[in-house]
């Protein structure tokens, strides 16, 4: 039995010695790399967590002492030593999550994946314990040094140091990178932290001792290194940040040198008042493919060899969104010397780089500061430029505000490009971009399109970017971009149709890769004799007039949506057709408002009732079982797609 299968509760760890501590990181480094090699998942932040998170849980007493982690995807090997060591189906419906999952653990507390909220989490609990009195339970936050370029880290920080009687340590699990590599003027403190002669001697002291003598050489320099520790945090407190906080400081550390680790957060837990603790790490320690990568495509990993990291996947891969984007945005930019690209820490899977490679002082990377990006995106827009801010839908949330405050009130030329719209699959609930289209279309003067294809995403920014004096969004959903879908015609205020039929049954309105639904549902119900229009609005917030005449002359409209049914396009239609006096019957098909769990985009989709199948079932049923309008001519107003 190796040490690991031993590991069931994070108290198996105390009973371990320190060698054997060095060995357990390695068959956790070796589980890490042959499982999620397998299933796909956040490979390089975990293996840079290994000795950090079994020092964490040998010193805290979980679930008693409560650990945040931000962000949840560094927390697999936190599972592993919580009793959770079936990876077989990780991130896949019925396995484990790829995040903290409070129904997987009671030393799970936050589900959320998104960056810079774990200081906030932590001040809250550290509040409550004391307050009901628990002044024995101590709180861990986990930080990415990412993280800390996001303003909420910072605001909480100024409410921590308010009032510092209580028990809360803070980890700094600093290693350069987020996604990609930490940029800003805190990322260069860091580093100017990181690369200090005192530091670096620390670490060469103990190669050497353990170069020369091995395993007791090394115990001898950990025996010391408590003292020296010590000794570093006070020389370098004087001069840090922290210090004006009132925050004590303890580091820098050695991530990977367990027992200095532990040290450090046994001295943390000590005092009585907030201590943060600078943890230097290495992502993808112990994984020389990861190690090598300049571009973190270990970040997040899909199927790959264990041996050398290279993906298991077709040799001809097909066009991902994110490509398809960046090519697009790379020719405009080229005509339009206005477009400039802004990103949050995530240049690379937004479709940015080839912009940033082409035009380097054309994109702006402000770090894991959404609300800063959109404000400063306004900025742009009032200085003559069209900055195009392209993010996950689902980090979309965190700027609500600026986009209506900053963006929209000021009438500001700015065009958001939101990555992984809709349904994401393995990421789970907080992934899942499924309320960009109901929250954003609140958004007076918004316009938002949703490309059904790679010929449509091609028209939709360029006519987005044409818009100087409004916001534009266009939504692309994860995965691969699917084979053109030609329009039979286009209206004439851009509505495309896909398909009619002779007669005038039903109207379906299908939001962007919904196009293929669509097709499909036209298809099964031609076989029970029903006619079926398919449409795709192309630009689906305002509602086109031609969807409001088509509405008008047909029996039953239908529209399918991969965003929640809740204030989605198919609402924003039903309340037009109600203000034109159009009573045509109107089915939103839509996901439920709910955090749906992990599970493959198909799985999700058709547990929702979004498969064609089930939805054709559902129209063929009301259409049977409904007294509904007669058929009216189909409108005129067509000019042919050229």
């Amino acid at each position: 039995m190796s040490l690991l299968e031993t590991i069931r509760t994070p108290k198996d760890l105390r009973r371990l010695s320190h060698e054997q501590l060095d060995a357990l990181a390695g068959e956790i480094r070796a589980f890490l790399i042959e499982h999620v090699s397998r299933t796909g998942g956040h490979l390089g932040p975990n293996l840079g967590v290994v000795e950090l998170t079994i020092a964490i849980h040998r010193v805290f007493d979980s679930p008693k002492d409560a650990i945040v982690w931000d962000t949840g995807h560094q927390t697999y090997v936190h599972k592993l030593l919580t009793g959770r060591q079936d990876f077989s189906r990780l991130r896949k419906r019925g396995g484990l999550s790829g995040y903290p999952d409070r129904a997987e653990s009671v030393h799970d507390i936050v589900e959320s994946s998104h960056a810079s909220s774990s200081l906030s989490w932590a001040d809250g609990i550290s509040r409550a314990f004391q307050v009901t009195g628990e002044t024995d339970r101590h709180v861990v936050a986990v930080v990415g040094d990412g993280a800390l370029t996001g303003g909420m880290t910072w605001e909480a920080l100024n409410n921590i140091s308010d009032d510092n009687n209580r028990r809360l340590v803070i980890v700094v699990n600093d290693n350069g990178r987020s996604y990609a590599p930490t940029i800003g003027g805190m990322a260069r403190y860091l580093n100017d932290v990181r690369t200090r002669r005192t530091y670096r001697d620390m670490q060469k002291g103990s190669k050497q001792l353990f170069d020369r003598f091995g395993a007791p050489g090394r115990a001898i320099y950990r025996g010391t290194r408590g003292a020296m520790h010590g000794f570093l945090a006070r020389f370098v407190n004087n001069e840090r940040m922290y210090s004006n906080l009132d925050i004590k400081y303890l580091g820098p550390i050695d991530g990977h040198d367990e027992a200095a680790v532990e040290n450090a957060l046994r001295q943390a837990r000590n005092y009585e008042l907030p201590v943060l603790v600078h943890v230097i790490t290495q992502k993808g320690r112990g994984y020389a493919p990861a190690r090598a990568d300049e571009a973190d495509r270990f970040h997040a990993v899909g199927v790959i060899d264990p041996e050398t990291g290279a993906p298991l996947a077709a040799a001809t891969p097909a066009r991902d969104w994110a490509d398809v984007f960046g090519a697009d945005l790379v020719g405009l930019a080229e005509r339009d010397t206005r477009i400039i690209g802004v990103t949050a820490a995530m240049l690379r899977p937004v479709g940015l780089a080839p912009l940033a490679e082409r035009f380097p002082r054309r994109v702006i990377d402000v770090g894991i500061a959404e609300q800063h990006a959109v404000t400063s995106a306004a900025g742009l827009a009032f200085g003559g430029l069209h900055p195009v801010f392209a993010v996950y839908a689902t980090f979309m949330g965190r700027a609500l505000d600026q986009v209506l405050m900053d963006v929209a009130l000021h009438r500001a030329g700015v065009t958001f490009v939101l990555h992984r719209a809709g349904i994401t699959g393995p990421d789970g609930p907080s992934h899942h971009g499924m309320w960009d289209l109901a929250m954003l279309q609140i958004v007076p003067g918004m316009r938002i399109a949703s490309p059904r294809d790679g010929a449509t995403l091609a028209e939709e920014l360029a006519e987005a970017i044409a818009v100087d004096d409004a916001p534009t969004v266009l939504r692309l959903p994860k995965g691969t971009v699917p084979v053109d879908i030609p329009a039979l015609e286009r209206l004439d205020d851009g509505v495309d149709v896909l398909a009619r039929g002779e007669g005038a049954d039903v109207l379906v309105v299908a939001i962007g890769v919904m196009a293929a639904q669509g097709l499909e549902v036209a298809r099964l119900l031609a076989e029970q004799g029903i006619d079926v229009t398919v449409v795709d609005p192309r630009w689906a917030v305002p509602i086109a007039p031609s969807l409001i005449d088509l509405a008008a002359r047909h029996r039953l409209v239908v529209t399918i949506e991969d965003g929640v049914r809740v204030g989605g396009v198919g609402t924003r239609l039903r309340q037009d057709m109600r203000a034109a006096g159009v009573d045509t019957a109107l089915n939103e098909v839509g996901l439920p408002d709910a955090f749906l769990p992990h599970a493959e985009r198909g799985e999700i989709l058709a547990e929702s009732g979004l498969a064609a199948d089930r939805i054709a079932a559902d129209i063929q049923g009301q259409l049977a079982g409904t007294k509904l309008p007669a058929a009216r001519p189909a409108p005129t107003r067509t000019r042919t797609r050229t």
